[in-house]
């Protein structure tokens, strides 16, 4: 076979492109519930497993920016106030923001580490590295 022929062949056994808007990282959002007066995100661990972090890690950034006291219990997360799923959302996007994406290539293949008392992000991508500005 020539290579036109060779070429053609492989390109009719390459998948479908999906529809999907050709993202492959989207943030997940919360599933809870309110009781009483606490707010319980039973998904929590899966969204931190997800975005690569460690649930406490996650736990403590969303305390600190909606102001509320927090827990973990077994998979989930337990605010001590009434919250609405649309701002942990929110609160969660920034997190991934800030933590996640790689601030070069937007990628979220990233580890954090500390060096010096500064938190460095370092993309396991694109190599770079990046020191994170916010403090938990």
């Amino acid at each position: 076979m020539d290579y036109e022929k060779l070429l053609e062949r492989a390109k009719a056994q390459l998948p479908e492109e999906s529809e999907g808007g050709g993202e492959r990282f989207t943030v997940p959002k919360v599933r809870g519930h309110v009781q009483g007066v606490q707010t319980v995100i039973n998904n929590w661990a899966e969204i931190a497993k997800m975005l690569d972090r460690k649930p406490e890690h996650l736990l403590k950034y969303v305390q600190r920016e909606l102001a509320t006291p927090g827990e973990l219990i077994k998979q989930s997360a337990v605010f001590g106030s009434k919250l609405n799923a649309a701002k942990i959302n929110e609160k969660i996007v920034q997190y991934a923001d800030e933590f996640v994406f790689c601030k070069s290539c937007g990628k979220p293949e990233t580890r954090l580490s500390k060096e010096a008392g500064a938190i460095i992000m370092t993309c396991q991508a694109c190599g770079a590295r990046n020191t994170v500005k916010s403090r938990i």
